[in-house]
């Protein structure tokens, strides 16, 4: 996949954009608890899991898990616990947990749909684009599965195939910001900074849009040299400390062997920053 420089920070940065990408992307098609409980079966979340700090995540871990091991083959309990185990960083354990939901539920198109993220997660991404091709219904598709394929398409190094599927995607849902922050950060994969501000910023711009889709305005902002905007933005909408996390995170990012502005620099005068298709 050509990059705009070739520094090993870059290579670090365009790394982390690409987990960040099939981790907004894949949390943008998740099923929620409040989706599917209709009687009490697994413990009630108080906000959305990606809203929740670490402490929030490990209880709610805890308690959904221990729901998960009294009826291992439910779909609600195994779907919510894996995504919360994803968000935990136990990408390995969610698949594992998956796998045995997907063989008792082989029909279920959630459980597929669920069972491809956490492949995704794991690093299995052509397991995970056929999982999802499986949970998906050629007449009446779902955007935030096509979505997904296209996270996954971007990992596995495909952007045009990927960028193709966003724009599917929001054919059917325009102007989601989830998808087009995806797109956003597909462009960022590849070099190309401005068109990825533009996507960028049209979804922070919409009404839907969530902290996840600002913290990715937030990082290609600051590889831009812009750190003083790229704080601004990434401390919007949050409490002081997932605030002071996610600064210190971009500050950390973007000051390694390089400076900002260097980094910035780079990008500008780069044959591949007037973007590539």
């Amino acid at each position: 996949m050509p990059v705009s420089a070739s520094t090993p920070l870059n290579k670090r940065i365009l790394q982390a954009s690409a987990a960040i990408l099939v981790m907004l992307a894949l949390a943008g098609c998740s099923t929620t608890a409040k989706d599917r409980m209709t009687t009490g079966s697994i413990p009630k979340l108080d906000k959305p899991v990606e809203q929740m700090d670490a402490n929030e995540l490990r209880a709610a871990t805890d308690r959904v898990g221990q729901a998960y091991e009294k009826n291992p083959r439910d779909p609600v309990n195994g779907v919510t616990y894996a995504n919360l185990l994803r968000m935990n960083g136990r990408d390995a354990q969610a698949l594992a947990v998956m796998q045995q939901v997907a063989i008792a539920n082989p029909e279920d198109r959630t459980v597929l749909a669920a069972y491809g993220k956490a492949q995704a997660a794991a690093g299995q991404l052509q397991q995970a684009l056929d999982t999802i091709g499986r949970a998906q219904t050629p007449d009446r598709p779902d955007w935030r599965l096509i979505s997904a394929e296209g996270a996954i398409l971007d990992q596995m190094g495909r952007p045009n195939d990927a960028r193709q599927r966003y724009r599917d995607a929001l054919d059917i849902q325009p102007n989601e910001p989830s998808v087009l922050s995806n797109l956003g950060m597909s462009y960022l994969l590849t070099g190309d900074l401005r068109t990825a501000e533009t996507y960028l910023r049209s979804a922070a711009g919409q009404p839907a849009a969530d902290s996840r889709v600002r913290q990715n305005l937030a990082l290609v902002v600051g590889l831009q040299g812009r750190f003083p905007e790229a704080e601004q933005i990434a401390r919007r909408e949050l409490s002081p400390q997932q605030a002071d996390a996610n600064v210190a995170y971009l500050r950390g990012m973007l000051s390694q062997q390089n400076s900002w502005q260097k980094l910035a620099a780079k990008d500008a005068t780069s044959p591949a920053a007037a973007g590539t298709n």
